[in-house]
């Protein structure tokens, strides 16, 4: 059980470090819940989530780092606007990529749960600004 949505965020994190699927779906909640990943279809329920991270979790870990947290909390949600920045291996040697994300998550009965991940690609030179002491640009 999460006592915070700050506790199933970053167990949130870790399971993707550790590619653990088991970790990666006690986070969510049981049902109404949906993911979308950079460039990929939504994904909802639970079943479909669960394929989805097995599917991800098939090339192994993945490194990932939350950064520049923006949190609006509430009595039973809370939303977290951030920056991931991820790190993959390829031929040509680590490369790093940009997203920004929105994690909502939800006050239940069993503690706190995810209900919505949201990431899309954000670009090197825009999520560079937003790393750094200066205000992001509102629309």
């Amino acid at each position: 059980m999460f006592t915070t949505p700050e506790e199933a965020e970053h167990a949130f994190y870790e399971a993707m470090r550790k590619a653990d699927l088991g970790m990666m779906m006690r986070v969510w909640a049981d049902d109404d819940v949906v993911c979308v990943h950079p460039g990929g279809l939504r994904t909802v329920g639970h079943d479909a989530l669960q394929s989805t991270w097995q599917q991800i979790f098939a090339s192994g870990p993945i490194e990932v780092t939350p950064l520049k947290p923006l949190v609006i909390a509430g009595v039973m949600s809370s939303v977290h606007v951030l920056v991931e920045q991820i790190i993959v291996d390829t031929p040509q040697g680590r490369q790093s990529s940009l997203c920004y994300t929105t994690n909502v998550f939800h006050k239940g009965p069993s503690g706190w749960k995810m209900i919505l991940h949201h990431a899309s690609q954000a670009p090197q030179e825009a999520g560079l600004f937003g790393l750094q002491d200066r205000p992001d640009t509102l629309h």
